[in-house]
């Protein structure tokens, strides 16, 4: 499986931003799919997830101003992220689960600033 994130950029606090997730390859057996964020000077965290099923969950931060979804043929995975912080910085990855392995890929920087 690749992935492919784009969508990231400059905003100011408050703004929106939509992040996508291409995948290519075989997707078949994919369970889970997730986003992750690493800000400058810290590790990688969790942001949200989407099962196969529909299923969401989100990291405390972010909850109420994010949205994961994924689209019909779950080659697109999105995360529309509203009412962004400072804290919101990072580079922002996307995961697929499959089988139990994890496929990464490349991130995408948000940077959230005035």
């Amino acid at each position: 499986v690749q992935l492919q994130a784009s969508g990231g950029g400059l905003v100011q606090p408050g703004g929106s931003l939509r992040l996508s997730c291409t995948a290519a390859g075989n997707i078949l057996g994919v369970d889970t799919m997730s986003w992750y964020r690493q800000a400058p000077g810290k590790e990688r965290e969790w942001v949200a997830t989407i099962t196969n099923e529909g299923k969401t969950t989100y990291v405390d931060s972010v909850k109420g101003r994010v949205t994961v979804s994924i689209d019909n043929t779950k080659t697109t995975l999105a995360l529309q992220m509203n009412s962004l912080k400072p804290d919101d910085t990072a580079v922002y990855y996307c995961r697929f689960k499959k089988y139990g392995i994890a496929y990464w890929g490349k991130g995408t920087l948000v940077t959230v600033s005035s």
